[in-house]
Order: structure tokens, then sequence, then C-alpha cells
């Protein structure tokens, strides 16, 4: 067995992700009861969350993607949003549950992408880009397929900030040497934080038409 790159990540973790993200996505359909959605496509829904940011990180790197060629992958994306569908009135009485697990998710891909990013020789600017691409990716096809706005690209959501952060941070601690496991850590924890403050104090970015309003007014 080759010796592991400095930033590759083991395989359990990224499992972990896996079957957190479709344990979001599981939970996150489960209330849209007037869509009718019927156990299939709960777990497709959770499948799609689970594997959508791998799926566009490996696309952007060019390399075979791991969902499709892994083992495990979809299998325990399957199981784990079944899982979530089977126990959704246990997990619906944990109010923030599904923001928690979403924004660690966020943070778990975003850590992964940026590391897989490295360990293929990526420079460091277009590594952050892609880890921050991978983590998501999962929501973007989670709000396709049940047909809602794309929370990426609304006013208040900060997924790509807070999993560039994290990304950021890993790449920071790496070169500082620091083992890539506990900067990878450290990049999760930043990026589920900036993601919960991000909704509990209301951070965000201005609306695009209050930009272009400031402007007109100035001119």
């Amino acid at each position: 067995m080759m010796p592991l790159s400095p930033f590759e990540i083991p395989l359990w973790i990224e499992l972990a992700a896996v079957a957190l993200g479709a344990l979001q996505g599981a939970l996150f359909a489960g209330p849209f009861a007037d869509r009718r959605i019927d156990v299939l496509g709960g777990v497709l829904i959770g499948v799609g969350v689970a594997l959508g940011g791998s799926l566009l990180r490996d696309v952007l790197l060019g390399v075979p993607p791991v969902a499709i060629y892994g083992d495990w992958y979809i299998l325990v994306a399957a199981a784990v949003a079944f899982l979530g569908i089977a126990l959704q009135r246990l997990f619906i009485r944990l109010d923030r549950l599904i923001l928690v697990l979403d924004a660690v998710t966020i943070g778990l891909f975003g850590a992964i992408g940026t590391s897989k990013a490295l360990a293929l020789g990526v420079p460091a600017v277009p590594a952050v880009f892609v880890g921050a691409a991978a983590a998501v990716g999962g929501s973007v096809v989670r709000d396709v397929t049940l047909a809602l706005p794309v929370a990426l690209l609304h006013v208040g959501s900060l997924y790509a900030v807070a999993a560039a952060a994290g990304g950021v941070l890993l790449l920071l601690l790496v070169n500082s040497g620091v083992a890539v496991f506990h900067a990878a850590i450290a990049s999760v924890v930043l990026t589920t934080v900036v993601r919960l403050l991000a909704v509990s104090l209301g951070w965000r970015f201005p609306e695009r038409s209050a930009v272009v309003v400031r402007r007109r007014a100035r001119a």
C-alpha cells in the first residue's frame, strides 16, 4: 500500500459526510406533505444531497466519481436516507437538527473537497473553490429536485462563504505543519460555526437590487 498523501482524507470520514448528507436530505424533504413524496422519492432526495457534492467535486477535478466507482457510497446514502424517513417523527422533534446537519455536512464536504484537490496538485485558490463547490453541491441538488429556490443564490445563505472559510483555514493549517486530519476537523468546525452564526445573527450580503438602487442614487 502506497503512503497516503498529506492532503488525503480517510474513506470513513467521507462516508460519514455521505451519511449526514443523506439524513439531512431525507429530513428536509419530510415536511413537504403537499408534494406527496413517497418513500422512494425521499430516499432519492437523500441520496442526491449525499452524493451531489462529491459528484460535482470529481467532475471539476476530472477524476472518476467515487460515488459511482466506490462500493459503499450509494449503499450508505440510501440506507441512511431510509433510516431518516423511518425515524422522521423522532428527528422532527429536535428543532434545529436539520440546520445543524446541513452546516456540518457543508463543513465535511468542503474539507474533503479542498483536501482532495490539493492531493491532486491543484493550486491553493482553485482547491478552495473546489471545496466550496463540493460543499454546496448537495443543497443545490436538493432544491432543484424539490422545485425550490436554490438557497445558494439567495440572500442569507452564506453556504459558499462558510465552506470557503473552512477551506482556507485547512490550507493554512496544513501549510503550517498541522496534520491534515486535525486541520480538517478545524475546517469543519469553522464552517459549521460560520453557517450557524449567519442564520442566528442574520449575516448576509446585500440584495443585488439594493446595490443597483444605491448606484443609481449616487449617479
